[in-house]
């Protein structure tokens, strides 16, 4: 057997279960049985036609739960079949400004797996050994959700997130949870805005201090009742929209910090004289750096509401219209997970 199923994102709004090659094992590769995958938010906005770095047509999948079954000739002893582990899913090209600043989850050419290169969905993955992260506490499902908590715990460690201070994360998807648990993990006063009641529920399981439903309060008000009136030190945004960009500039505090980790579909305008009255600084964040190893210590201390923020589990054959569902109505979604243990994978 030479082939095996995945799902493959065609276009926007097409996927499709087809029959790829089976990889062949490198010397410093590991050959993993792909347990769990989870649909990222990137995912979605591939499906929708919003995501400027998706290239079609693409297994899709970086959210992943696996098993090593076999090891390349000159992967370290460390790694062993059989050993449970999630992956690093981004590849930087090593030589740019940013890689050679030591900062290469911002390569200028970054190829995530699903994204510029093939993803995970799929049963049989070969991966190099370098960016494998083990862990013998963790479910599938769990090592499933490492890689975005570390895009939220990336996002706080950008913001400089420190105890005591009082930390907004606008959005409560996956990533957003990551921001929420990484800022209180930290020490700070989490205020997690979304408009969706379920979503701000699982922000409480997580440590969030207050919560804001934008569709029944005002933004303003409720964010200067919290913070008596200064506005929050850091405001995290992790949506990507118009109206979400400008409002964390418009109620970060004076000399405060906003993060963005949502990408805008269309340009933003801003009142850019706010930026100087304040002294804000306006941070981007992208993928993560180093965050791999403290969230999966986090997790296994069992500090995050996992079976809460897991939406929907679904075979390989249901995944394709579970993204389209989600698509449709993304509201109460925070994690759709592809499970392959229990696939007809073949």
């Amino acid at each position: 057997m030479t082939t095996q199923r995945a799902l493959v994102l065609v276009e926007p709004g097409k996927t499709e279960v087809r029959e790829i090659e089976i990889p062949v094992l490198g010397p410093e590769e590991a050959l993993l049985q792909v347990n769990m995958v989870g649909f990222c938010g990137g995912d979605l906005n591939g499906f929708r036609g919003l995501f400027e770095l998706q290239e079609y047509p693409n297994v899709l999948g970086h959210e992943v739960g696996a098993t090593i079954l076999e090891t390349g000739s000159q992967v370290p002893d460390e790694f062993k079949p059989g050993m449970k582990v999630t992956l690093n899913p981004y590849l930087n090209c090593g030589h740019c400004v940013s890689c050679r600043k030591g900062r290469p989850n911002a390569c200028q050419d970054n190829k995530t797996m699903g994204v510029r290169r093939p993803g995970a969905m799929t049963r049989v993955i070969a991966v190099p050994w370098q960016k494998l992260h083990s862990s013998t506490q963790l479910s599938a499902r769990e090592l499933a959700l490492v890689e975005p908590l570390t895009v939220g715990f990336h996002a706080a460690a950008r913001g400089r997130v420190s105890a005591g201070e009082k930390v907004a994360v606008i959005g409560c998807g996956i990533v957003g949870m990551g921001a929420i648990a990484a800022s209180v993990h930290k020490g700070a006063e989490v205020i997690a805005i979304d408009i969706d009641e379920a979503k701000m529920h699982t922000a409480k399981l997580a440590g969030a201090a207050h919560t804001i439903n934008t569709t029944k309060v005002d933004l303003h008000e409720a964010l200067s009742k919290i913070t008596d009136g200064d506005g929050p030190d850091v405001i995290i945004e992790a949506v990507g929209n118009a109206a979400t960009y400008r409002a964390a500039v418009d109620e970060v505090a004076y000399t405060g910090r906003v993060v963005y980790i949502g990408y805008a579909k269309k340009p933003v305008d801003y009142n850019t004289g706010t930026f100087v009255r304040k002294e804000i600084e306006i941070l981007g964040s992208r993928n993560c750096l180093g965050d791999f190893p403290d969230v999966i210590e986090y997790l296994e201390a069992g500090k995050f509401p996992v079976d809460a923020v897991i939406s929907r589990v679904v075979s390989l054959d249901e995944a394709g219209q579970a993204l389209a569902d989600w698509s449709a109505n993304p509201g109460p979604i925070t994690k759709i997970m592809v499970d392959f243990d229990t696939s007809k994978t073949r």
